[in-house]
């Protein structure tokens, strides 16, 4: 694979705005991102994990070295579950498979909602496919990721204060408000149909 690299994001810096600043983008995808890719490709140079995908790594290590690839996948999908075009209720089979489970999309999204404020510390809120084919939320810790389980990541908001402080503070309730308007449904479909 050699080096790994920064990807682009799917949408212009200011495109999310006014709920996502291009300031924060500035900052949590050019600086904090950029980071983990710079520490994962020092923790690999050289050594067997170079030649690896990023999803290989992230299943057969630790520490530093699982803690800075994580990230890097965490982020990468955390960008593409937000869109300019995003917002408003999930369509498609996301929107069923959400009924099914939580009997409606209000319920669903106060249960998201709450889940992602009440993360202690810093870490993500996931919406994953189990594999008895069911929807459910998922909070993991810091680097922590469902890839390393048997469920399939659909969404995630990122509940580090990184992800907010320069737009919201600490209220990281009034970050989770935006995030309902840049949500991108099309990605969990997406997501859902390839899992």
């Amino acid at each position: 694979m050699g080096s790994f690299t920064l990807p682009e994001l799917p949408y212009s810096k200011d495109a999310l705005a006014p709920h996502i600043s291009s300031e924060t983008l500035d900052f949590h995808w050019g600086k904090h991102h950029l980071t983990y890719v710079t520490n994962l490709n020092n923790l690999t140079k050289g050594t067997e994990n170079e030649s690896k995908t990023l999803e290989e790594i992230i299943a057969k290590s630790s520490g530093p070295l699982f803690d800075n690839a994580a990230q890097h996948w965490n982020h990468t999908f955390y960008w593409h579950s937000l869109s300019p075009n995003g917002g408003g209720e999930a369509d498609g089979a996301v929107k069923d498979a959400i009924i099914a489970k939580w009997g409606s999309f209000d319920t669903f999204k106060q249960e998201f909602t709450k889940r992602a404020t009440g993360a202690f510390g810093s870490g993500w809120t996931w919406l994953v496919k189990q594999t008895d084919g069911t929807l459910a939320i998922v909070t993991t810790s810091n680097a922590e990721t469902p890839l390393t389980t048997d469920a399939k990541p659909i969404l995630v908001v990122d509940v580090w204060e990184h992800a907010y402080y320069i737009d919201y503070r600490n209220a990281r309730a009034k970050y989770l408000d935006a995030f309902w308007n840049v949500v991108n449904w099309d990605f969990a479909n997406k997501n859902l149909a390839q899992s």
